[in-house]
Order: structure tokens, then sequence, then C-alpha cells
């Protein structure tokens, strides 16, 4: 199934230990490391938020709801996993005696300061994890073994991980390709039904009812509670049929941009895949690539970067080893500078069979969600990564610079099946 988001491919040669992450969201620990806003007076609470098992986007609605305003006026610098317990930096435009009056479960809110700048999406340095891999197969040997191969790259490939594209149901990206091809009803009703073995019995046939039926009266009676954000696109086409537009523009904004930005990753998936397929290095570059400089900020992605040419490709690759640069392959968006060479044929042969183009990317009939497209580095440098067995399950602890998934560093150690990460 890791095909079907793009990830047709190992790095690594050696066997992997299987086994099943998130057995207890306590098996998934994330801490940001997060970049502060400044203190002083202003209207804005800064709080350090613990949640387990909350999915961010819903944790947002929920701290909106009980703190009585939008969810847009709540600041947060990244998502974070649902089965999990994590850490981040969030702002409130509220006075700190609301925030301490409110009481959600599983969610623990540490006021810090207050300041006149809320957190902005993508302002974080990276996350700290710490992850426990359960009744993994082999030895100490066989994890040594292929710890120490993605040791021997320096890293690991930088795919975007199946959380970007829905666990349970893996289809946020073929919504966003029905989004961008302004094929509305198709995107609404893969978001709303589409049932797929794997997700909870309850919802499946939840999904499978409207899917076979197309009553939204009905199915607005049995869809559980939880679907909140199904409910409401249902909720709106009983009553308004068939405008999908409308019933799309229900959910948040942000949620809507997660569904283009999957099927951007997808896209890149596929590019890194076939990199990898066709052996060519990730982690050095070849001529065409577009390099990212890294600098103290660790960026990932980038609007633009340098061209690697037969003049300058021994400088860089120099810098690569050092990881002061990265080669990129394509988000594709409007205003997408492609990669030349060996690089450049594969991200334009990917496009050519997805049947895209840029300028799709303005999206003219929904022009709050255009996209300009960038570079993002194909190979994330890991160092300080500690393990050890206790029982029969393997702790890792590292440190990723953010936008980079744990889970694509994790299938390369456990070769497991999607759903046991």
């Amino acid at each position: 199934m890791e095909e079907e988001i793009g990830i047709e491919t190992f790095l690594t040669k050696s066997k992997g230990i299987k086994g099943k992450i998130k057995k207890e969201p306590e098996d998934f620990v994330v801490e940001e490391i997060s970049i502060f806003p400044p203190p002083g007076n202003g209207k804005y609470v800064i709080a350090r938020v613990t949640s387990r098992n909350w999915e961010t986007n819903r944790l947002i609605e929920k701290l909106a709801s009980e703190l009585h305003i939008p969810s847009n006026h709540i600041g947060y610098a990244g998502i974070k996993d649902k089965r999990a317990v994590t850490t981040q930096l969030m702002s409130f435009p509220v006075s700190i005696e609301k925030l301490k009056s409110i009481s959600i479960p599983d969610v623990k809110i540490e006021i810090l300061y207050k300041s006149p700048k809320p957190v902005y999406p993508g302002r974080l340095i990276g996350n700290r994890f710490h992850i426990v891999i359960r009744d993994f197969e082999g030895n100490e040997k066989d994890v040594e073994r292929v710890i120490n191969e993605i040791k021997e790259y320096g890293g690991f490939p930088n795919f975007f991980g199946v959380q970007r594209f829905g666990i349970a149901r893996p289809i946020t990206h073929i919504v966003g390709k029905y989004i961008l091809k302004n094929k509305l009803k198709e995107a609404v009703m893969t978001y709303v039904a589409y049932p797929l073995k794997g997700e909870e019995d309850e919802c499946y046939e939840a999904r499978k009812f409207l899917h076979e039926t197309g009553d939204f009266k009905k199915a607005l009676e049995i869809y559980p509670r939880k679907l909140n954000f199904e409910r409401r696109i249902i909720a709106y086409l009983a009553e308004h049929p068939n405008e999908w537009k409308n019933a799309l523009l229900q959910l948040p904004k942000n949620l809507i941009k997660i569904f283009i930005h999957a099927y951007q990753s997808y896209i890149f998936n596929k590019i890194l895949s076939r990199r990898i397929k066709e052996e060519l290095p990730i982690n050095q570059a070849i001529e065409g690539d577009i390099i990212i400089p890294w600098d103290k900020e660790m960026i990932v992605q980038a609007e633009n970067g340098i061209f690697v040419n037969e003049k300058n490709i021994e400088k860089i690759n120099r810098q690569i080893k050092k990881n002061k640069c990265f080669p990129s392959g394509a988000i594709v968006g409007y205003d997408l500078v492609l990669a030349k060479g060996k690089m450049g044929e594969i991200e334009r042969r990917i496009m050519e069979e997805e049947e895209i183009d840029c300028n799709e990317f303005k999206m003219e009939h929904l022009p709050k969600f255009a996209s300009k497209g960038m570079r993002r580095i194909i190979f994330v440098p890991l160092r300080n990564l500690k393990w050890w067995i206790e029982e029969n399950s393997l702790h890792l602890q590292f440190f990723l610079p953010k936008g980079c998934y744990a889970t694509s560093l994790l299938r390369e150690i456990m070769k497991a099946d999607i759903f046991s990460y």
C-alpha cells in the first residue's frame, strides 16, 4: 500500500526487523523544538500544550470551541501525529485567566508568558522523538546491521510519511488531486465516503452506506460523532444538495490546504522513489540537481536553490559531506523551478504520468488555495541516533528538522506493512 502514497522502494538493503509502533500513544513521544515569539505586553498567551491521542486539527477545533474563538485564531507551528504524546507551542488571543479555566481530557496546557506576536506555522526548529518499536523480529545484531547501514549513508530518504496521507484511510492526496482538477463532487465524496478496510468498523459501515446510497440525511443519523468534519459536510449537503464547492468550504481552510499539499507530497514521493530505483545517489549531487543550502535553521524546503553543473559539482559534493547543503526534489506548483539533467527528466516524467501542469496549481476555481511550489531536500542527515533494547522492544531517540518524518526513518529499519507505522 505504500506505493499508493508514492513510496515505491527502500534505500537500505538490510532485512527489516518488522514490529509495530504506536501500540500505545506513549510509544510515540514527540517534543517540538520551538522558536519562541518575543515576550512582552500583547494580546497573545504563549503556552506549551501536551496532548495524548489528539490530532492537531481536531485539537485546535476543540480548544477553539472551549475558548469560544475561531479556530484560525489559535497559533501553532506544526501538525503532530494523533496516536502519540506530543508537546508543542501554541498562542491564544485570550486572557491568561480564560485559558486557565478550560479543561480537556488528555490535554495539559502550561502557560508561559504573554507576547505581541503569535506562533506561526512553520516557525519551529524540529522535533525530538522517543519511539518504541514493539514485537520486532530478530536480535540485537539484526538491529545493529540495519542501523549501521543507515549510518553509512549518513541519513535516509526524505519521503513524506504515511500520516501525511491518513494512516487508516490514505486518501488525502486523492482528494487533493480532485480539488486541483476542479472535480469537487469527487473530492467531497472521496473525503466523506470512499470506505477503506483498515478503518474502525463503525466508520467503515457509515462511509459504505453513504457511498452506496448518496442519502445524506440518513447518513447524518448514522455517522459517528467523532467524524465531526465529515458530519459538517454531510449536514450541509442534506440541506443544499449538489452544492459541492460550498460543501467543501465547510472544512477549515488549513485542512483544505492539507489536501493540496498531500497531492504535492505524493508527487514528490514518486520523484524520490524513481531516483532511488534508477540508482542515482540521494546523498550526493549529480549534474542538473538543484541544491538547497543547509543553514542554522536547517531549511528543508525552499523556493529556489543552486544549480549543479560540471564546474561546481565537486565543491558542492564536498559541502554535502559536511551537511552544508543537499540535493532537492520538486514540490510541484505554479512557480516551480524544475531541475535539469537526469533529475529534471524524472520530475517531468512523473508530471506527465500524473497528467498535471504547473499552472493548474494557480487554482483559478479556488484561488485561496493556490500553491507556488518549491524544492525539498531528498536526503535527511541523521546524527546522534541512540537505541537500546528492553525485552522485545526497541527504543529509539533522535532529532529531526521540521518537515521531516520519523516514519520515513522507521520504515528503513522495520520494512513492515503500512499499518505498522
